[in-house]
């Protein structure tokens, strides 16, 4: 037959029946008002009724549609058109059928006589439910691997796998984590035992919030035995269940029988979170009345669901272990009894980051009744950053024990950062992480009322006067800790009047507030309780925190009390000895100082008063500071330090400070432009058991590196 010649209507008619009884295709046929004129009977949900049930009935009437609205409005403007539709998704079932809907890639045409009048119109109805089911399964592999373990939060990321399977995948989703992975403890070996606590830590469901729930999320207890959600974490297999109300193991575990059964679910899926042989948790899937069963292709995909959240859990858990032992080193590098100083109150702010940060702050005394306060940070995080904190503090205790300014002390401490850096670089590559910080180091004077401070890398201080004004002095600042090249680290000395405040932060401080001068404004009356002022900083605070880690040291500064300090100016003379032990005993004696202690003091003024006029030159001064402890002091125009000698029994001298440190609880030598200063320190009685009992190297060192 040649492709120009007509079709008779008998090839008509054959073509037609061939198509109704033979085509896979679903085929409808309506009128204009969009009744069922004929129906073919291949597909299973278009001939649930017999023929007679469904002729000459509106195609509404005898299925429901998941949009039949728009549906209608679809086959309405082929009708109106004439352009046909092709390929809609249209989900369909039986006329008050139960169970899932059958998807159907739906096109219409208009049907026309010769003569162009409207008879109705053609549906083709192909039955897509497998592929778009194939779809949703790639699509939800897809979303989970994009979206799921996004951050380092073992329930975070339970709680995003969580979101991404409900509804598409399940209409009922339950993770429960071994209780111990969430404090970042090594998951147990696979079988897991029967009283091991598993926590439930996410829930999910498609209907309302009124969705009953057999446990609440945060509820920790052991899964029941038998079942099937035990069964899957001792062979580490998966399940695939049918559930119904005669299902025997839901009597093991009635409080998820009266949830299976007010959910209406009738499909199960219990997936292990499972690693190399060891159990992190459970994932539990539910489909209910209006889904289809699970089959095992939606095993395979739960499988590869699990598979990728368990990589994210446990990357997470590392995470929180690697966090928890930075705190731990952190908590035994914290001396337990911090020191407090009569001269200077202190309040600090610490705001942890999510990575936990690598600063510190330190106040601890210093000899003449100073304090020295330091604020500091590395670039480092979690273990490096508690690792490199308390070679820091080790450093710093070091230093301070030298009595050095605060520019030397800095210059000394990035000298240590760059040893530090140089041993890194010869470690593994996974290893080689740069050492840079800064630090701020201040000691206050209580007797002369100054503070000098000193910064490498820092941000100034912010200063507040009793009457309300504040300022940012003008301060140097050398170069970032662990500078091979720089400007040279340099100090200033700022004067501070009694009750003042000194806010020393960290950078982040600023980056996290909504405007530069926050920190000025809330400082602007400082005679409030000192931390009051700190919480009133953290209220201000408003940019995100959890990537950067703030910290504030606060201290209010206070004059030294005169009449507990008294300095004499000696003669350079060999009697000038005996003339310090008579007005040391009567300072002494005006103070109420017992016996023995004076004695010993007046001991150790003429063994310091005797090596000035031997070995050093004018002016001589002595100096005695009743504060926590008893301080002597002694001052000469010679820069050489004195040397601790070992006399042999027929030296005639020698022994002086050897004495001293015998008689002393501590001692040393400050230096200055004009020469130096010998100290010694003696406990108080009164003291003696006090847990503030200060020391030279009692250090607060509150390094944090995120708790």
């Amino acid at each position: 037959m040649a492709h120009n010649e007509a079709i008779s209507p008998v090839e008509d008619a054959a073509v037609l029946e061939a198509l109704f009884h033979q085509s896979p295709t679903g085929l409808l046929i309506l009128d204009t008002e969009l009744r069922i004129l004929r129906s073919n009977f291949t597909s299973p949900i278009l001939h649930e009724a017999p023929p007679e049930q469904i002729i000459g009935r509106h195609f509404t009437d005898v299925y429901d549609l998941s949009a039949p609205g728009e549906v209608k409005a679809m086959v309405g403007g082929v009708l109106e058109s004439g352009a046909p539709a092709r390929g809609r998704l249209v989900g369909v079932r039986p006329k008050g059928a139960p169970g899932p809907e059958y998807l159907f890639s739906v096109s219409v045409s208009r049907l026309e006589d010769p003569q162009g009048r409207i008879l109705g119109v053609l549906a083709e109805m192909l039955d897509v439910t497998e592929r778009e089911k194939a779809r949703v399964r790639l699509r939800v592999l897809g979303s989970v691997r994009e979206h799921v373990g996004r951050t380092l939060d073992v329930v975070v990321t339970c709680e995003e796998l969580v979101r991404e399977v409900v509804p598409d995948f399940a209409d009922i989703a339950v993770v429960e984590v071994v209780d111990s992975v969430l404090r970042g403890e090594d998951p147990p070996l696979s079988p897991l035992g029967r009283q091991a606590p598993l926590r439930r830590v996410a829930f999910g469901h498609s209907g309302g919030q009124e969705q009953i729930q057999a446990h609440p999320v945060g509820d920790v207890r052991a899964l029941p035995f038998p079942t099937p959600y035990a069964q899957t974490l001792a062979d580490l297999k998966p399940r695939l269940i049918a559930l119904g109300p005669d299902t025997p193991w839901l009597a093991a575990d009635h409080p998820r029988a009266e949830a299976i059964r007010a959910s209406g679910a009738h499909s199960l899926i219990t997936a292990p979170l499972t690693l190399r042989g060891t159990v992190l948790g459970l994932l539990s899937l539910y489909r209910t009345d209006q889904a289809d069963l699970y089959n095992e292709d939606d095993v395979t995909v739960a499988i590869a669901v699990a598979a990728h959240t368990v990589l994210c859990i446990d990357n997470a858990r590392r995470y929180t272990r690697e966090h928890t032992i930075a705190s731990t080193i952190q908590r035994h590098v914290l001396p337990p009894c911090p020191a407090k100083q009569s001269t200077v109150e202190t309040a600090h702010l610490h705001v942890p980051s999510e990575g936990g940060g690598g600063g510190g702050y330190d106040t601890f005394a210093l000899s003449g009744a100073r304090t020295a306060l330091v604020v500091g940070e590395v670039a480092d995080q979690g273990i490096h950053a508690a690792t490199t904190l308390g070679q820091i503090r080790t450093v710093i205790r070091s230093l301070a024990a030298l009595e050095l300014e605060p520019d030397e002390l800095l210059a000394r401490l990035n000298d240590t950062a760059i040893r530090l850096a140089q041993e890194r670089a010869a470690l593994s590559p996974g290893d080689r992480v740069p050492l840079r910080g800064s630090c701020v180091y201040a000691v206050y004077d209580p007797l002369a009322q100054t503070c000098t401070i000193a910064l490498a890398g820092h941000p100034p201080p912010v200063m507040a006067h009793p009457d309300g004004r504040t300022e940012i002095p003008e301060l140097p600042s050398g170069p970032p800790l662990g500078s091979v090249e720089g400007p040279p680290f340099a100090a200033t000395t700022i004067p501070v009047t009694d009750g003042s405040v000194l806010a020393f932060y960290t950078a982040s401080l600023l980056h996290t507030s909504p405007s530069p001068d926050t920190l000025q404004r809330v400082l602007a009356h400082p005679d409030r309780p000192m931390q009051d002022l700190c919480d009133d900083v953290l209220y201000h605070l408003q940019n995100d925190t959890r990537r950067s880690e703030v910290i504030l040291l606060l201290a209010r500064t206070h004059a030294f009390p005169a009449d507990q300090a008294a300095a004499w100016h000696l003669d350079d003379h060999p009697k000038a000895v005996a003339t310090a032990r008579t007005r040391a005993q009567h300072k002494l004696t005006l103070w109420g100082v017992d016996e023995e202690t004076a004695y010993t003091t007046e001991l150790i003024v003429s063994e310091l008063v005797t090596n000035a006029v031997r070995y050093g030159t004018p002016p001589l001064r002595l100096q005695l500071i009743k504060d926590r402890t008893l301080t002597c002091e002694v001052q000469d125009g010679n820069p050489v330090a004195p040397r601790l000698r070992h006399a042999k029994t027929v030296d005639e001298g020698g022994r002086g400070l050897f004495i001293v440190t015998q008689l002393a609880q501590n001692w040393g030598v400050r230096y200055s432009l004009d020469g130096k200063t010998v100290w010694a320190e003696q406990i108080l009685p009164s003291l003696t058991s006090s847990a503030e009992t200060p020391r030279n190297d009692q250090i607060l060192w509150a390094g944090t590196t995120g708790a």
